[in-house]
């Protein structure tokens, strides 16, 4: 897939990402639209969105992704308390599943 397009296409589910986890925490960055394949090919991040959640020094993080772990928003910084009511809500709201692999983030 040639760059631009895949890079629109990424775009465009990285907002939709972000809209989704405004919804529950309030705020939201976006965060990675491409990703690299093993030949070398740019692909638009995936449709899929699972959530996962980082613990950060001050607090969690809470991101969605794709099922490959790539990062396509995220929310920071929540009390541990705050974490579990927005997970829970989109959990019981959108039948939401959790990732559990290692997730690639914005440097």
């Amino acid at each position: 897939m040639q760059y631009f397009t895949a890079l629109k296409i990424g775009e465009k589910r990285v907002k939709s990402a972000q809209d989704f986890l405004k919804t529950y925490a309030g705020n939201a960055m976006p965060a990675l639209a491409l990703k690299d394949n093993k030949a070398d090919q740019w692909e638009p991040v995936g449709e899929e969105n699972l959530y996962g959640v980082i613990k950060e020094p001050n607090g969690y993080m809470i991101v969605i992704c794709d099922k490959n772990g790539i990062a396509k928003s995220l929310a920071n910084l929540f009390t541990e308390e705050e974490k579990n009511s927005i997970i829970s809500k989109m959990r019981s709201e959108n039948a939401m599943e959790e990732f559990a692999g290692r997730m690639s983030l914005p440097v």
